[in-house]
């Protein structure tokens, strides 16, 4: 992430010390911590600082001072240079390494990461504190994107909007060259085609002037002598071998140039501090300086490498800094190059970009700039088409199964609900039929005799249920002779059967004979092509080879036996969906969420588990036939018999809850999550699971694609993309699963690879952009 550091010096001397307030904050807020420290008095800073600079201006090395002081001779001074430069370095980080120091320190470690990138700005009005070579802090050296840039305690944004120009305006004075070489310089500007470059060679003062009234001008580039004169340290540039201006005698003509649209001045000259606080003064947004007198092939090398990066697509301050350490290449001829770069910055303005430069920004409060109208178009585009491709490969079903995955981990990670309290389960257990067969009674192929049946039934009906599920299939006839009448007069009894099979060739499971058809549910799930039951069939319309009769599902039944003493009656909208009450339970459809080839028989929805770890209250077949049942837990409850046992006749499920066969669910418990869903939406209000429109799901995809785009544009660093990438889909679960405890399920799975899609795509084009870019300037300079 972008940071923004300042560091503000109030009043102050270096025999008194300094009081020091660091904020730090996001770039384009406000900052977010803030914090007061101190540094101690060192009055020996200045003076190690001037040894430092004494005897690197006894170097020589055809300096960019003014024409009378330049030198043509080098004394051989590069070690007494290079020894007072270790010794200036050493005692300024002791001295930032002073106690009083250390609350700043701490809170700089404790909120800036070394991936950040982070641009920071010193502002004091103490010239020499503003000389010493802060880029050598050992602090800021931890930070390989910072680079720290000087500002004056007073400030003003210019509130007037810029008027774009199609190519960067760069108006360039090349001025009075004696006994240094600036046709480098020259040179490179002129064969620069990223830019519309006016060239002054040596001008007359008027010349110039006019020349900053006269167009818009992006960027002011000086290369000459100059010098920082007087008490005062106020600057002067020398246009030609008999005309030297100060910045104050262009005052109007600057000014007027900042109001019109002025970015940047560079002055690739000696000594230009005293130029900077003039130019601040009149409220310029940033420059870039020589702090010391500086030898022609660094100027000139640092021209080359700061344009080369610039233009390509870096931030200013990257830019200065790639530029100044590549400068590092020349420190055996030229000692302390890296020194002399310096940015100024006027804290109310954004730093500029060269792209930014030939488009329109609009100010808020927060000095953000707005969408550029290109950028918006790429992003619009890119996410556009990112989003067919994704919906195109979901459509044929590659993306079925992963969709099926994330549904599940939803579906788990739904708060607790709580039991049913409606319902009770009767199961049937391995000890259950160990005991049956203990007793000698006959199973026959199933799990509930019919003397055990006989019992529980009227057990039951001693404690008046509201209605009872039989969920065991019985074929055959009873023999039993107390069990015939049994099941042919328990009005409350619901039996089930199967429907028949085309795929597996069968024609289903018979009900039982003695049951009537108006007491009959089908037992049948529907699974999907990874064995998941995840949907709900409530009626269908059976195949006229069909062993089994039933019209609705045994959920159905028990449900209607529920809620029809409660006045609310099944019936059928005119789009053949079932109602009740205020409910109308949708089908899904054949094209819904992660679903491209479902069986689309009957009337089918999303199974809405409960969520909960037990649907509700569950007792074994042994305990209720020994009356340790309290019959509170049975009087007007659906209750619904089934097997729970492993051994013999295992009848277990595959849910989003386990898929394996140690944590499957047995099927009366999956009929009792049907149940329970049926009953919860018609009585409780709780939603049913829907899934949106096509139209609506690609709108979600294509909403989080431009996300991603997003991202990428505003957060050129990739480390900073990835993090946001990845907290942008952990926000997209988040919503994802709120969406769906409110019964609403969206494609969480495209719209994560839309987003990521759109974000990698657009990062490898501008990567390569970049590259591109850089190549051509390259060519150019």
């Amino acid at each position: 992430m972008s940071k923004l550091v300042i560091l503000k010096f109030a009043d102050g001397s270096f025999e008194q010390g300094f009081a020091v307030t660091l904020q730090i904050g996001e770039e384009c807020d406000r900052p977010t911590t803030e914090i007061i420290g101190k540094l101690p008095p060192c009055p020996g800073i200045p003076l190690y600082y001037s040894h430092w600079q004494s005897s690197y201006r006894r170097l020589g090395n055809g300096y960019r001072l003014d024409a009378d002081k330049a030198q043509i001779t080098n004394v051989s001074m590069t070690q007494d240079c290079i020894n007072t430069s270790h010794i200036l370095r050493a005692h300024f980080n002791t001295w930032l390494k002073a106690e009083e120091f250390r609350p700043i320190r701490e809170k700089w470690l404790e909120r800036l990461m070394p991936a950040d990138e982070v641009r920071v700005i010193l502002q004091a009005e103490n010239r020499q504190l503003q000389r010493l070579p802060w880029h050598l802090w050992d602090l800021l050296e931890r930070y390989p994107k910072a680079e720290i840039a000087l500002a004056s305690p007073s400030y003003e944004r210019i509130h007037k909007p810029r008027t774009p120009n199609k190519l960067v305006n760069i108006l360039a004075i090349v001025g009075n060259s004696q006994g240094i070489d600036t046709k480098a310089d020259q040179d490179l500007l002129q064969s620069y085609r990223p830019a519309d470059v006016c060239l002054l060679v040596e001008p007359e003062r008027k010349e110039l002037n006019d020349r900053l009234w006269e167009k818009n001008w992006d960027i002011l580039f000086f290369a000459g002598h100059s010098s920082s004169q007087g008490r005062d340290g106020s600057g002067r540039i020398y246009l030609n071998k008999t005309d030297s201006l100060t910045i104050g005698e262009l005052k109007y003509a600057l000014k007027k140039a900042i109001e019109r649209g002025l970015q940047l001045a560079i002055f690739n000259s000696c000594d230009g501090l005293g130029l900077a606080q003039e130019l601040a003064d009149l409220q310029i947004p940033q420059m870039i300086i020589m702090r010391e007198p500086v030898p022609d092939r660094v100027a000139q090398e640092f021209l080359k490498y700061f344009l080369s990066s610039f233009a390509g697509g870096e931030s200013l301050y990257q830019s200065v800094r790639q530029a100044r350490e590549r400068l590092q290449g020349l420190e055996n001829k030229f000692p302390c190059a890296t020194w002399l770069p310096v940015i100024c910055q006027n804290p109310a303005q954004h730093p500029v970009t060269w792209q930014g430069l030939t488009s329109v920004k609009k100010q808020f409060s927060t000095i953000a700039p707005i969408i550029n109208k290109r950028r918006l178009q790429s992003v619009l585009v890119s996410s556009l088409l990112m989003t067919a491709v994704v919906w195109g490969i979901r459509y044929v079903g590659i993306l079925q199964n992963v969709e099926f995955i994330a549904y599940d981990q939803m579906m788990r990670s739904r708060p607790d609900e709580g039991q049913d309290s409606r319902l009770l389960l009767v199961t049937i257990d391995d000890s259950d039929l160990a005991l049956q067969r203990h007793k000698g009674e006959e199973l026959k192929g199933t799990s509930l005799s019919d003397e055990s049946l006989t019992q529980l039934i009227l057990k039951l009906q001693q404690h008046q249920p509201l209605a009872i599920g039989l969920d065991i299939y019985r074929d055959f006839p009873a023999k039993n002779p107390a069990l015939i009448p049994l099941l042919q007069n328990t009005d409350n009894l619901i039996g089930v059967c199967k429907g028949s099979d085309t795929t597996e060739k069968t024609k289903g499971i018979a009900p039982p004979q003695e049951i009537s058809k108006n007491r009959l549910g089908f037992s049948d799930f529907i699974h999907d092509r990874d064995g998941v039951v995840r949907r709900h069939l409530l009626f269908m319309n059976q195949e006229a080879a069909s062993l089994c009769p039933a019209s609705y599902a045994l959920s159905t039944q028990l449900a209607f036996r529920y809620l029809v003493p409660r006045g609310i009656y099944p019936t059928y909208t005119a789009k053949n969906e079932l109602q009740l009450g205020k409910l109308i339970v949708p089908r899904l459809s054949p094209r819904a969420s992660g679903y491209q080839s479902i069986d689309a028989k009957g009337g089918q929805v999303l199974l809405n588990y409960r969520s909960t770890k037990k649907i509700a209250e569950q007792v074994t077949l042994t305990q209720l036939l020994s009356d340790l049942v309290n019959p509170d837990a049975i009087k007007g409850k659906i209750v619904i018999i089934g097997v729970s046992a492993k051994g013999d006749f295992p009848d277990y499920w595959a849910t989003p809850y386990g898929n394996y066969l140690d944590v499957q669910m047995p099927g009366v418990t999956v009929q009792a999550h049907m149940v329970s869903q049926i009953l919860s939406a018609a009585l409780d209000g709780r939603p049913l699971i829907r899934v949106w429109s096509g139209e609506l799901e690609l709108i979600w995809m294509w909403s989080w694609a431009i996300i991603g785009g997003v991202l990428v544009w505003r957060l050129p660093s990739v480390k900073a993309l990835e993090i946001a990438v990845t907290i942008t889909i952990g926000v997209l679960y988040i919503f994802s699963l709120g969406l769906l405890i409110g019964g609403i399920w969206v494609p969480f799975i495209p719209s994560v690879l839309a987003l990521i899609g759109t974000a990698a795509f657009l990062s490898i084009r501008n990567h390569t952009f970049k590259i591109h870019n850089s190549r051509l300037i390259r060519e150019n300079i």
